[in-house]
């Protein structure tokens, strides 16, 4: 038996899930969990790494039939609920699931897809039997899960791992950031992305902790949970805790003061998946007490880097190498690069995934002869911590000979007390190789030259952007991540 489903047997009457005010014990997710694997079954001993496809709410019916799909030898592939039809195609298609279970709320999305004979549709509203089949032994090396990426640069990549990759991804969590039997955590990530099927959820039940969900997000709803005092572990995206404090801002004295009490009960407060701002991250400081843990993954190898459970966390930093994961940094002739010079972070252990699902040649180029996975993010080591320079397809901006980080600019250009917000990117350009733009979130319209003149007292002149454009909102993907090349096109060409 697959070692999270052992840790969930061990404390049978324990809460496990928070649904909806419902709650669920770790003996009847795994019962549940069991019906489900049995159905998908039927009359085979086991599902040889069938593609399970599944669109379900984030709850105790989620986890369920993932763990399902995990009994029953099938590799589970989440569906993102925000996804359009055409997205949810792709990866149906991609992967070739030959079935795929929805929840009642999204029959009506999916129902293309209950007249394809080559896919069994399987409706949760119409119940499931409550029969349990002899469940296959399921060896680490079989493939467990397919993710995609984000597909910012390119279309999705399908990113497969095998249960043992995704055992090595939870326990080195589990000892980091010293989860325990008695933590209570609060899920409002999507979960078709690591984070929150991983570091949340899956680390949460592996140490035998409660996870509560909350769907859709509602920061004032995530407060009034603080507010019940069970909370003390929580982990989400920056553009959530930009979310969190305007509605901090927003509230009565009594209830910020009642709220800033209760942050005292927490351990532990993550923040990944995008950069975090610094001026987020003092802001949050300012109204918690906490220092937010930032930390460094991908789809393709989990969580590699982290900021220290106990010790000194850098603002700006993501930290140091967990254990049992070797990084290295190296230029673009493959061999590692000085102390203190910047280079791509290259991974290597037992956490990175298997391969691309169906694309041999992406998956090749993706790792060295000698067995790397090239991450292609760029950072520094400073000081023993690592610092994200940006990624080298788009936070990298190559003008006048210069290499420039984006995320750098960004953080300077948040200081300004009239920006809110800001992307920066680089702009094809003939002379330059690439120009400097920044998109702008401000409360006024702010001039350019007086925005060059305050940045040029911060930063040298090289990099001071040239193009400004002034938005409402950047685009982002579901993770709140800005999506770069999306970027780019809102800036109007200029003919020469």
């Amino acid at each position: 038996m697959l070692s999270l489903f052992q840790q969930a047997l061990q404390n049978p009457s324990k809460i496990a899930l928070v649904d909806q005010s419902k709650s669920y014990s770790f003996g009847s997710l795994t019962e549940k969990a069991k019906y489900i694997a049995s159905c998908l079954l039927q009359e085979k001993a086991d599902l040889r790494e069938a593609r399970v496809a599944y669109m379900v709410s984030p709850g105790f019916d989620y986890v369920s039939v993932q763990w399902g799909i995990w009994m029953a030898g099938g590799i589970a592939v989440p569906l993102c609920i925000t996804y359009p039809l055409p997205s949810l195609q792709y990866v149906m298609e991609d992967t070739g699931a030959e079935i795929l279970l929805t929840g009642p709320e999204y029959e009506e999305l999916l129902a293309p897809f209950s007249g394809d004979s080559r896919i069994r549709f399987i409706r949760l509203s119409d119940g499931i039997p409550d029969n349990i089949s002899d469940l296959p032994i399921i060896h680490p090396d079989r493939g467990a899960m397919i993710l995609y990426t984000s597909g910012t640069t390119s279309l999705p990549k399908g990113v497969m791992t095998t249960h043992g990759t995704i055992e090595a991804q939870i326990s080195t969590l589990i000892d980091a950031w010293k989860w325990t039997a008695e933590d209570y955590t609060l899920c409002l990530l999507p979960l078709h992305h690591v984070h929150g099927i991983i570091n949340v959820v899956s680390c949460a039940l592996w140490a035998g902790a409660t996870v509560e969900f909350i769907h859709p997000f509602d920061a004032k709803q995530v407060f009034g949970i603080f507010l019940k005092g069970k909370v003390n572990v929580f982990m989400a995206v920056p553009t959530i805790y930009f979310k969190l404090i305007a509605q901090f801002e927003s509230e009565s004295e009594e209830r910020k003061s009642a709220i800033s009490a209760q942050f005292g009960q927490f351990r532990l407060m993550v923040s990944g998946s995008a950069a975090l701002p610094v001026s987020v991250m003092e802001k949050w400081q300012q109204l918690s007490g906490h220092y937010l843990l930032e930390r460094y993954g991908m789809t393709e190898i989990g969580m590699a880097i982290s900021n220290p459970y106990e010790g000194e966390r850098k603002a700006g930093y993501i930290g140091k190498p967990l254990p049992g994961v070797q990084i290295r940094l190296v230029d673009e002739n493959q061999q590692e690069v000085p102390a203190g010079e910047p280079g791509e972070i290259q991974v290597k252990g037992p956490s990175v995934f298997k391969e691309y699902w169906g694309k041999t040649e992406a998956t090749q180029k993706s790792f060295t002869a000698d067995g790397w996975f090239m991450t292609g993010d760029i950072a520094v080591v400073e000081e023993g911590y690592f610092k994200i320079l940006g990624r080298d397809s788009v936070d990298i901006i190559k003008s006048g000979g210069y290499k420039i980080s984006a995320l750098e600019i960004e953080e300077v250009l948040r200081k300004h007390p009239e920006i809110k917000d800001c992307g920066v990117v680089g702009l094809p350009d003939e002379e330059w190789g690439e120009l400097v733009a920044a998109a702008i979130i401000s409360s006024k319209k702010l001039a350019d030259k007086d925005l060059n003149a305050w940045i040029r007292e911060r930063m040298p002149a090289y990099k001071t952007p040239r193009k400004y454009l002034f938005l409402d909102e950047l685009p982002r993907n579901a993770m709140g991540k800005v999506v770069k090349n999306d970027l780019k096109k809102l800036f109007p060409t200029t003919e020469k």
